[in-house]
């Protein structure tokens, strides 16, 4: 696998979140390319940094943490049912809502960055 960013990594899933019933792909090659986009996803998630732990940050910082376990979990129940479950059309449903789930945990997760950032050199005032 080369060398991705995240957001590299989520688009390239992002363009086999269509059924390929509806994109003309076989079955089987969409299946496989899509457990190789989420594990490209999955190995960005397993990487992300730790989360500030001092002061009011500590709790959305273990909050960030718990919600990436809480995906990489949901990564790992639907990495077989995309190979094996017979509604494709479900199983694309499923991907879509999970990948919005991590683009909203990335942006959370960069917010928190930017907070710290703020506390450390003072903000605005």
């Amino acid at each position: 696998m080369t060398a991705t960013t995240m957001t590299q990594a989520l688009q390239h899933l992002e363009l086999l979140l269509v059924p390929p019933s509806e994109t003309g792909v076989p079955l089987g090659n969409w299946r496989w390319a899509v457990r190789q986009r989420m594990a490209g996803v999955r190995d960005h998630l397993m990487e992300e940094g730790a989360q500030p732990n001092d002061g009011w940050l500590a709790a959305r910082g273990g909050s960030a943490v718990r919600e990436r376990n809480a995906l990489l979990l949901r990564l790992s129940d639907l990495a077989p049912r995309i190979l094996e479950h017979p509604d494709v059309d479900e199983v694309c449903a499923e991907l879509r809502r999970l990948h919005a789930d991590i683009i909203h945990h990335l942006q959370r997760v960069r917010d928190l960055a930017y907070d710290d950032v703020e506390i450390e050199f003072g903000g605005s005032e």
